[in-house]
């Protein structure tokens, strides 16, 4: 998606340790008229999947897949970190390792919120390594519903996540794949699509 990659040019930092900085538009200050664009273009992506959940993880994801939930007419359902005195009987749990945190959650979502009958399209803001993707299909598996695909802002496509989902069979479709950057020259390449 040319207009998310001309915003990551324009305004993101490359960091040591392969870190993009995109807080100013994506997962900390939000650029909501750019979330429409990309919730756009997953609906005509996923526009035949009969979606009928949104799955993201708390909390960067949580903005981008609320606008792409109202594209589709569907409920967001998202990832809690932490169990909390709000989360009420069973809950389906899996485990998460973050590459810019270094650091393993528990991930949970009520049983109240997935069943068999959802078809779910996992939404995030980065794919790295796939943790994050991966801890989330887990839930959607323990949950019998039908994982149709997973919507993601931006791929690091020089590291493994993207290329294990797709080895996997799984819909992924990434809107901006990075294929390199440099903290030096802040220079970003992207994948062409």
């Amino acid at each position: 998606m040319k207009l998310l990659e001309e915003r990551i040019r324009k305004d993101g930092i490359v960091k040591p340790g392969n870190i993009l900085k995109v807080d100013s538009f994506l997962n900390h200050q939000m650029d909501v008229k750019l979330f429409r664009e990309m919730g756009k273009e997953w609906k005509r992506l996923f526009k035949d999947e009969g979606i009928n959940k949104i799955l993201t993880i708390e909390a960067s994801g949580i903005g981008i897949a609320c606008v792409v939930a109202e594209e589709f007419d569907v409920p967001v359902v998202f990832a809690k970190k932490t169990q909390s005195l709000n989360i009420d009987g069973d809950v389906y749990s899996s485990k998460v390792v973050s590459f810019t945190k270094k650091k393993e959650y528990d991930i949970m979502v009520s049983k109240k919120y997935l069943s068999p009958e959802d078809r779910v399209l996992i939404i995030d803001d980065f794919l790295a390594n796939g943790c994050a993707a991966d801890g989330l299909s887990e839930l959607i598996q323990e949950s019998g519903a039908t994982l149709v695909g997973i919507g993601i802002a931006i791929e690091k496509g020089f590291q493994t996540g993207g290329k294990n989902l797709r080895e996997k069979g799984i819909h992924l479709e990434s809107l901006a794949i990075v294929e390199s950057m440099d903290d030096t020259t802040g220079e970003i390449v992207f994948r062409e699509q």
